[in-house]
C-alpha cells in the first residue's frame, strides 16, 4: 500500500442511489508493471457489467481485487457503501483488519474458470458447507436452501453426486449454486465458460441469463464470449493496458465503437469466431 493522502476518499458512501461497487482511483502494479492504472468505475445495484479486452489488460485483476485475492497499491474499493480493504480509524481511512475484510467480502460471491468444487463433497455438500461454517446457518436450513438453488440451476437430480461424476458444465452450475448459497449482493464471473466444451457452454450461459432475469443481484463478468456479453449486459467495459478505453451499452460498444483500440479488438475477436 502506498502512502497516499487518504483524506481525499470518503469514509463511506452515503446518499441516494450509491453504487453497489465503486473503484476510486484504484491502482495495481507488480514492480514496474502497471496492471491497473487509476481505475474509476461505478457499478449500480442490480446492474450487469461485462469486462472485455485482450489478455493482460487487467480484466481478471479487477475481480481478484474484489475478492481480496490481490492487494491494491492505491485508491479505495467500496462495496455496498463501505470500503473493502480500508476502515475508519480516528476519522481517516487506514488498512482494514481481517475481521472488517471478511465482513465486507461476505457480500461478494465468485465463480471461477475452473469450478474449484471440493472433490470430497457431493454437490449438495459443496453448497451447504459455506452457509453452515461461515454464516452459521443450521444444517436443515442450509440443506433446504442448497436444494432450492441446485434446482434453480438444473442440478437437483445430481445433488448426491461427487464432482468427478459431473461434466464440466454441471460442475460450473453447481459452483454458481454454491456461490449463491452465501447470499451475496454481488456476483463475479471469471471466464466461467472458457474451460467448457462448446456443446455445454449453453448450460452455463442459460443459468446466468436466468439469474439476470430473476434476481436483483449486481453482477460483474469477464468473458471472451462476445455474443453472450452483447445479449446479457447492461453495460460493457473494454479494458486496454490497465484502463477502461471505452464503455457503453452493448448496442453502443458492439454496434458503433468509438475507440480505435476497441474496433481493432472486436474485429479480431469476431473474425476469429
Amino acid at each position: 500500500m502506498t502512502t497516499e493522502d487518504m483524506s481525499q476518499y470518503p469514509l463511506r458512501l452515503e446518499g441516494d442511489n450509491i453504487p453497489m461497487v465503486r473503484f476510486a482511483n484504484v491502482r495495481k502494479s507488480y514492480g514496474s508493471l502497471t496492471v491497473l492504472d487509476h481505475l474509476n468505475l461505478d457499478i449500480d445495484m442490480g446492474e450487469m457489467v461485462t469486462i472485455i479486452g485482450p489478455s493482460g489488460s487487467g480484466k481478471t485483476t479487477v475481480l481478484r481485487m474484489l475478492m481480496t485475492l490481490e492487494t491494491i497499491n492505491g485508491g479505495v474499493i467500496y462495496v455496498d457503501g463501505e470500503p473493502l480493504t480500508h476502515m475508519e480509524k480516528n476519522g481517516v481511512l487506514v488498512p482494514a483488519n481481517a475481521a472488517h475484510i471478511r465482513r465486507i467480502r461476505s457480500k461478494i460471491g465468485m465463480c471461477f474458470q475452473h469450478f474449484n468444487l471440493f472433490p470430497h463433497m457431493t454437490a449438495l455438500q459443496n453448497c451447504m458447507e459455506g452457509p453452515v461454517q461461515v454464516l452459521g446457518m443450521s444444517k436443515k436450513e442450509a440443506q433446504e436452501r442448497s436444494l432450492e438453488l441446485l434446482d434453480m440451476v438444473g442440478m437437483a437430480d445430481k445433488a448426491g453426486q461427487y464432482p468427478s461424476r459431473l461434466s464440466g458444465g454441471q460442475q460450473q452450475r453447481v459452483a454458481i449454486a454454491r456461490a449463491l448459497a452465501m447470499r451475496p449482493k454481488v456476483m463475479l464471473f471469471d471466464e466461467v465458460t472458457s474451460a467448457l466444451d462448446p456443446e455445454v457452454i449453453g448450460e452455463v450461459t442459460n443459468v446466468i441469463r436466468k439469474l439476470v432475469d430473476a434476481h436483483s443481484l449486481t453482477m460483474l463478468m469477464v468473458t471472451h464470449q462476445m455474443g453472450f456479453a452483447r445479449d446479457i449486459s447492461d453495460r460493457v467495459c473494454f479494458f486496454h493496458s490497465g484502463a477502461i478505453a471505452e464503455q457503453g451499452s452493448p448496442v453502443e460498444l458492439f454496434g458503433a465503437p468509438k475507440n480505435e483500440r476497441t474496433q481493432q479488438f472486436l474485429n479480431a475477436v469476431l473474425e476469429s469466431n
